[in-house]
């Protein structure tokens, strides 16, 4: 089974302390009472664990969620466990929009060996897509090498303590065709809510069973849609990629308790408008965080890899960071 690395001290530099959940979790979001509007300090900044802490544990499996969950037992693992959990959910062993039987798995690639040309896949199955392959074979693949593998998002949640919250990322429904970061419209939006329905609806049916705090998010509009339409009390974030535009305009029409942008799309930061994912982006010149707490809503960034990053997105006023790694934070 996975063994905790040592994890040198530069990466650990920011020494870990006290949690403290978004306030969003547990309902609405409330900007006020923060001296200037926006800066905060790392104690009242939710740490995410970006896959359960992907830089350190092997991601997106109990053994990270567990680890996540209370900072890891190594000598190299932070003090500080995730005061939230990120995880992917897919599909197995069948397609649901098209009625077939399937299991809620956490997993974030739609296929099972997709990374570098399937010559190192994130498993050591074939490269074949999760929801055309039978759960069994799903479930017992191994995950990076780790001893760990793909599990159902039953078995995380029941091993994530129920004052830890988490954040589910709807990844997909079972279908290639996710039209990612778009808006849509009309029967576009429709056909699309269709195909999401069934997956999203099974996806709170689990959750509900658990007494975590749960937030959904998304780069796909229909996904919080159809969230939306089966449970309003979920509170829902959508994943900004490559547009404030279109990122604002999704999270103002569904009244979007937080957003999630990339940390380059943060102003006030030396890296806003850098490069990463997308090459000079040229993001409008709008301060997301600034009219999110105008608005009631939290900001949540991804992927913070540095505690520099994560220094100058608190000091930007961000409510939560989306880490790889768990000493990120004081």
């Amino acid at each position: 089974m996975f063994e905790i690395p040592d994890i040198d001290r530069r990466t650990l530099l920011k020494a870990t302390g006290g949690a403290v959940i978004g306030s969003y979790v547990g309902g609405a979001a409330n900007a006020e009472g923060r001296d200037d509007g926006d800066s905060r300090d790392d104690e009242s900044t939710t740490l995410i664990a970006h896959r359960g802490f992907a830089g350190v544990y092997p991601e997106n499996t109990v053994a990270a969620v567990e680890n996540a969950s209370r900072g890891g037992k190594g000598r190299g693992a932070a003090r500080r466990g995730a005061d939230m959990i990120e995880i992917d959910v897919v599909p197995c062993g069948g397609r649901p929009h098209e009625g077939d039987d399937f299991e809620v798995v956490v997993f974030h690639d739609d296929r099972l060996a997709s990374r570098d040309g399937g010559e190192r896949g994130v498993t050591d199955h074939e490269n074949t897509l999760v929801w055309d392959t039978p759960c069994s074979e799903v479930r017992s693949a191994e995950v990076l090498d780790s001893g760990e593998t793909v599990p159902t998002l039953r078995e995380v949640l029941s091993a994530i303590p129920p004052s830890v919250a988490v954040n589910v990322e709807l990844k997909n429904p079972g279908d290639v065709d996710v039209r990612f970061a778009e808006k849509l419209e009309g029967d576009e939006l429709e056909g699309r809510k269709d195909v999401w329905r069934p997956f999203a609806r099974r996806v709170l049916d689990v959750a509900s069973e658990f007494e975590n705090h749960v937030l959904v998010s998304s780069f796909m509009e229909a996904a919080l849609a159809t969230t939306r339409e089966c449970d309003a009390d979920v509170p829902i974030a959508f994943l900004f990629w490559d547009s404030i535009d279109v990122g604002l305009e999704i999270t103002d029409e569904y009244d979007c308790e937080a957003l999630h942008p990339p940390y380059n799309m943060v102003e006030g930061t030396p890296f806003f408008n850098d490069s990463y994912y997308i090459d000079d982006p040229g993001f409008a010149d709008i301060d997301l965080v600034e009219r999110a707490h105008d608005e009631g809503r939290e900001v949540n960034t991804w992927t913070v890899g540095t505690w520099y990053q994560a220094e100058q997105l608190v000091d930007a006023g961000v409510d939560g960071i989306i880490a790889d790694y768990p000493g990120l934070l004081a």
